[in-house]
């Protein structure tokens, strides 16, 4: 990294009023800091991207603007996600700056690591990514099926960085790269990888969220792996069509052997043996169709190309004074 880079810190932020005061103090801190060691530009900012929020958060940042140009502000049009919020983000200033970091807002990422971030940068990594140490603040539910969620994803074949979320940072070039891909249906995580650009991982203590709720509730959660699953792998379709193979399989040698006990005067209830078969290929099918139907609503998403986001708002003065 060249002396003086400009850098913006991304932040994506739904309902956020209770943790943004505190948020914003911290980054401030942190970004002054790099500003006078001259780690980074005067020109860095700190841009909070508000997706739809219905409490006081857009007014807030605006505030924050208002009275300190450090501080920036994306106001999507209406609530579009916390992939489609960060990635409206990062895209919006991905011409104003030289690298981005992206962080959440409810500081349970370590601000610290930012200095980790860009001395791997100036190392030459055109990606960075911030890994967890541990998951030990986790509850046991969230830990078990977050390590089945990575193990599901590697065994899928989708390239993700184990214990990764959405803390990183990207250089211009990687955001150029990235501004590339087309697809309706994001999965940054599983995106990011695939850009190909020198990269490495640091550690870093996630501390428990300041205040407020979290916004990632456990049916969020399963639909941001189930997304993440479908949209870079194949393999649950032949994962059907090979447990479709073995079950008809398994069927015809069932009839054959009743077939071969009937042809020896053997007498077989059937009644059972058709319930199970009936219900077993009731299953099989209905699990098919779910997931075949999976990805063609996918595909009909990618057909439509509707826009992933709309700004709004965009706050952003390149004057460093006042």
């Amino acid at each position: 990294m060249r002396e003086g880079a400009v850098l913006y810190i991304v932040l994506p932020c739904y309902n956020e009023e209770e943790v943004l005061p505190e948020t914003s103090a911290r980054l401030r801190e942190k970004m002054q800091s790099l500003i006078q060691t001259g780690a980074v530009s005067a020109d860095s900012r700190i841009v909070f991207v508000d997706d739809g929020s219905k409490d006081r958060t857009w007014k807030m940042i605006e505030e924050l603007h208002n009275e300190e140009r450090l501080f920036s502000g994306v106001k999507l049009s209406r609530n579009r996600g916390h992939q489609n919020a960060l990635f409206a983000g990062l895209m919006t200033v991905k011409d104003s700056c030289d690298i981005t970091i992206s962080m959440d807002a409810d500081l349970q990422d370590d601000v610290g690591v930012i200095d980790l971030f860009l001395k791997k940068h100036s190392e030459g990594c055109d990606v960075v990514y911030g890994v967890r140490k541990d998951r030990s603040s986790d509850t046991t539910v969230k830990r078990g099926t977050a390590v089945l969620f990575y193990r599901i994803m590697t065994r899928m074949g989708v390239e993700s960085v184990f214990n990764h979320a959405d803390c990183r940072l990207m250089s211009k070039r990687a955001l150029d790269a990235f501004s590339e891909f087309g697809e309706v249906n994001l999965f940054l995580r599983g995106m990011v990888p695939l850009v190909g650009f020198r990269s490495e991982c640091v550690e870093y203590t996630r501390s428990p969220r300041f205040a407020g709720v979290s916004k990632y509730p456990f049916k969020k959660m399963l639909q941001l792996a189930l997304n993440g699953i479908t949209s870079f792998s194949a393999a649950p379709i032949r994962l059907i069509a090979v447990f479709g193979f073995i079950v008809s399989t398994l069927s015809l040698v069932s009839a054959l052997v009743l077939t071969v006990f009937a042809l020896f005067g053997r007498a077989i209830p059937l009644t059972g043996w058709l319930l199970v078969s009936l219900w077993l290929v009731c299953g099989m099918l209905l699990a098919a169709t779910g997931v075949v139907g999976e990805y063609v609503g996918k595909a009909y998403e990618e057909i439509k190309a509707r826009p992933r986001y709309f700004i709004e708002t965009f706050l952003n003065s390149m004057n460093p004074e006042k």
